[in-house]
């Protein structure tokens, strides 16, 4: 249900809901039903959020508040800790009392925890009834102790925790088995009258996982946590989650998004505040375009590039620059950009706002580039036209642009 839908209130101070994007270019949204961890909406016409999950040792209160406050400055949303212990069960309320952002208890096996995580004030339980023991006797308790304390659930099955009489059944994690066990779970939860929980169904393969996700998403309106499960190391995670979300974002399916690599978390959120800029859902922050490499450029584009974003990588100024190397697509590109080089024969001609404004030896290239771009964000932070929670830069490759089509080779 998306009546009576509380107002968004002030939480994180990495962002203001009013800059975020709800609706795609691309694709109308799924119309999904409104849960709220914590101040955070989830599901009907929100902002897509990002998560993450910690990987400390939750009992560490200090190494584990460290971390939230790295994931919250990167543009987290909501952060999930591991709850796998008394200790750890222990240490969430002074986790959630000193979190500046929504906290999800995660929880298996031991359903006591489920209600210590309740009581310690967590903003939504991520619980899988799957493996939470006699979870046909504890489930309506969790549900009323969720009802009466104002939060959400997350339910849902991973590809490597199906059901085994679902696995026979299908013959192992297809797209059908995982909806039929999310079905069979959100039914659970609905017999008894509770409806605020968001459901993820997850697999390591994309195909895969579009295909589950698009299955799930025709058969109720449920708000969708997006995930590919056990992606990889962060290069191939990327591509799969990119992939992936890219393709589902697309159709309008999806409310809240985990990029799971393995790496440090401050990454997965890197990727995922990235990934819903450049699908239009998120305003566009700091941005690198550059050329690739090839056989026209007349400079070192790898290196020219690579020395660009490192000097800016504290910059987070709402700006484009352009880095290019070779007279086909560079002027275009770079006259197209906030700030720009077109560089070739030695020299480089830096751009500002479409127009040259100066023309360097190729030695002073990245230097005059690095000077103006911080001119530039110093004046736009003055200009109070930097978004809280603005992230730093990503190399971008490009070859060619519609605009410029016509003078690529």
């Amino acid at each position: 249900m998306t009546d009576n839908i509380p107002a968004i209130k002030p939480f994180r101070k990495t962002g203001d809901p009013v800059d975020l994007t709800s609706e795609s270019p691309l694709h109308p949204r799924r119309a999904s039903r409104r849960i709220m961890v914590g101040p955070v909406p989830v599901g009907g016409g929100a902002p897509v959020s990002v998560q993450s999950m910690t990987n400390t040792l939750t009992a560490d209160v200090p190494a584990t508040l460290q971390q939230i406050a790295e994931l919250t400055a990167a543009g987290c949303d909501i952060v999930r800790v591991a709850v796998p212990s008394q200790d750890d069960a222990d240490a969430l309320p002074e986790i959630v009392r000193k979190s500046p952002i929504p906290v999800i208890a995660d929880i298996h096996f031991q359903s006591k925890y489920v209600f210590q995580a309740i009581d310690a004030g967590c903003a939504a339980v991520r619980v899988n009834p799957g493996n939470i023991r006699k979870f046909d006797e504890v489930g309506p308790a969790i549900c009323k102790a969720a009802t009466d304390a104002g939060i959400s659930l997350r339910i849902g099955v991973n590809a490597g925790s199906l059901d085994k009489d679902l696995y026979a059944k299908y013959g192992g994690p297809t797209p059908e088995a995982l909806v039929a066990s999310a079905l069979k779970e959100a039914r659970m939860f609905e017999d008894v009258g509770f409806h605020d929980f968001k459901i993820s169904v997850k697999h390591h393969d994309v195909i895969t996982m579009v295909e589950t996700y698009r299955l799930l998403a025709s058969k109720g309106d449920w708000p969708l946590h997006l995930g590919v499960t056990e992606a990889g190391p962060a290069w191939q995670g990327t591509i799969k989650s990119c992939l992936a979300f890219g393709a589902l974002l697309a159709e309008g399916i999806g409310d809240t998004i985990r990029v799971s690599l393995s790496a440090p978390p401050v990454e997965e959120v890197k990727v995922g505040c990235k990934l819903l800029e450049y699908m239009g859902l998120r305003p566009r922050k700091f941005d690198i375009i550059s050329c690739p490499s090839c056989g026209r450029a007349q400079v070192d584009v790898i290196q020219l590039a690579t020395a660009v974003t490192e000097g800016l990588k504290d910059v987070t100024a709402p700006i484009r620059v352009a880095v290019m190397g070779c007279i086909v697509n560079g002027p275009g590109e770079a006259r197209e950009a906030d700030l720009g080089v077109a560089s070739g024969n030695g020299k480089g001609q830096i751009f500002i706002k479409g127009k040259v404004i100066e023309t360097v030896p190729e030695d002073r290239i990245v230097d005059t580039l690095l000077e103006k771009a911080n001119e530039i964000a110093a004046q736009m932070e003055a200009d109070g036209l930097v978004p809280a929670g603005s992230t730093g830069p990503v190399v971008v490759p490009v070859t060619h642009t519609a605009a410029h089509a016509g003078h690529a080779a």
